[in-house]
């Protein structure tokens, strides 16, 4: 989305239509949508990257920045990674480049806060006939994708929890014990913050929509290097937002979802209990 957004930016920039650009730069027409409509996104390359954004009047800078971004998603450990989706390639890329991620779970624990055991647990469940190493392989990937947390700088991750996550007992009690305590262990961390929404709220800002992540980062000095993407995940496949006016709508529906919920303070008592009730 970042490659596209800013091939689109530049080519406006240059009062050019997609067919000088195609022209001048030496490749397809087709070519040139598909890099700004970010269509087969895991085929982009930096040789035609480069051709497009000179063609375009781009900054020593501004090229720099596409060419950086291209080969972040095609050197990512997600790419050759046999148990990641396509659908999730661009959620890790991103990730990789966010300074924040807001997230929203309405039922499950997200990804990145997930234990072994609960997230083999979800696999075994959703994943109904599948074999055991291919279960083992996902799992893989989801821990692998835990390390963003370890990186330097950090990515501030805030995480808005429905009551009924913590209710839901997935893999036993023992597997929830567990995955509460880590919770808990994780919110005391600088870069993780969070909050959970009690049932006792009532009607909340989310309504009856599903799980999303804002992820973001701001560079007022390198725009083409700024990034604010919603990903809302579905069954099977996830969607992606990048158009200002929705992504807004997502962030301040995450800020209302904040306002909502326990403090972080009360929030880490209320996880405490939790854990507690399923080891009496």
């Amino acid at each position: 989305m970042q490659i596209a957004r800013g091939l689109r930016a530049l080519r406006t920039r240059a009062n050019l239509t997609q067919s000088e650009v195609a022209k001048r730069a030496g490749v397809s027409i087709g070519t040139v949508n598909r890099y700004e409509t970010w269509q087969d996104r895991a085929k982009l390359r930096v040789p035609t990257v480069t051709a497009l954004a000179d063609t375009c009047g781009a900054t020593s800078q501004e090229r720099d920045t596409l060419i950086r971004l291209v080969r972040n998603q095609e050197n990512g450990w997600w790419m050759d990674h046999p148990a990641v989706p396509e659908v999730m390639d661009p959620l890790l890329s991103f990730e990789d480049v966010a300074t924040y991620e807001h997230v929203f779970a309405n039922a499950l624990v997200p990804g990145l806060l997930q234990t072994p055991r609960y997230a083999l647990a979800l696999h075994e469940a959703q994943d109904v006939r599948t074999e055991a190493d291919v279960i083992a392989d996902k799992v893989d990937a989801r821990i692998k994708r835990q390390a963003i947390l370890e990186r330097s700088p950090a990515l501030h991750l805030w995480v808005v929890l429905d009551d009924a996550v913590l209710r839901r007992t997935v893999g036993g009690t023992d597997v929830m014990a567990e995955q509460i305590g880590h919770l808990h262990a994780m919110a005391q961390r600088p870069n993780v913050d969070i909050q959970v929404l009690q049932f006792a709220a009532g009607a909340h800002a989310a309504g009856s929509g599903g799980h999303f992540l804002v992820l973001g980062r701001d560079d007022a000095g390198d725009p083409l290097s700024s990034m604010n993407v919603v990903y809302l995940e579905l069954h099977k496949r996830g969607l992606y937002l990048d158009a200002p006016t929705e992504v807004q709508n997502y962030k301040l529906m995450f800020d209302y979802l904040r306002s909502q919920a326990a403090d972080t303070s009360v929030s880490l008592d209320l996880l405490a209990a939790a854990r507690q009730e399923l080891t009496r």
